[in-house]
This record gives C-alpha cells, sequence and structure tokens, in this order.
C-alpha cells in the first residue's frame, strides 16, 4: 500500500506545492496531489501551478499575512527551478 510521502515523492512535487494547490482549488491534500501530479506532467499544466502559487501569494498579502506570502515565494522559486517552462520548442 502507498502512503501519502509515497505518493507525493510520485508526483513530482513537494508537499508545499501540493498544499498550495490545495488551498488555491479548496481541495483535500490527497485530491490537490493528485491534480497536481497530473498538471506537473502536461505542457499546459506547469504554467497553471505557477499562477495558482501567484494567486495564493497575492490572497495571502490581501489579507496581510506577510509570512505565507514569504513561505509561498519560496514554494514559486522552487518550482519554477524545477519545472522550467518549454517555451522554446525546435
Amino acid at each position: 500500500m502507498l502512503t501519502y510521502e509515497d505518493c507525493v515523492e510520485l508526483s513530482d512535487l513537494t508537499e508545499e506545492e501540493i498544499e498550495a494547490i490545495a488551498q488555491h482549488e479548496h481541495l483535500p491534500e490527497m485530491a490537490a496531489l493528485e491534480l497536481g501530479s497530473y498538471l506537473v506532467h502536461t505542457e499546459e499544466g506547469v504554467p497553471m501551478i505557477k499562477r495558482i502559487i501567484l494567486d495564493d501569494i497575492e490572497d495571502a498579502r490581501r489579507h496581510g499575512h506577510a509570512q505565507k506570502v514569504l513561505q509561498l515565494k519560496l514554494v514559486l522559486k522552487h518550482f519554477v527551478e524545477t519545472h522550467p517552462s518549454n517555451t522554446a520548442r525546435a
């Protein structure tokens, strides 16, 4: 049987990225993990996840949650570094 941690490892996402998707989409973490795993493996999905994290940053900023803004900026930085956009195609 797979644990939640096993599923996270198979998803190519971090727990923090999954939490950002869960928050944005108002989903339980397991459902967000499944959605994120699907999206991260599609060409259109990587920019969608980036947009989700950016939306979460803006929401935290609007609500005055400075610590959450900083945490989500680190999540975004890691996501962009590990999942570069494939904008240049030959």
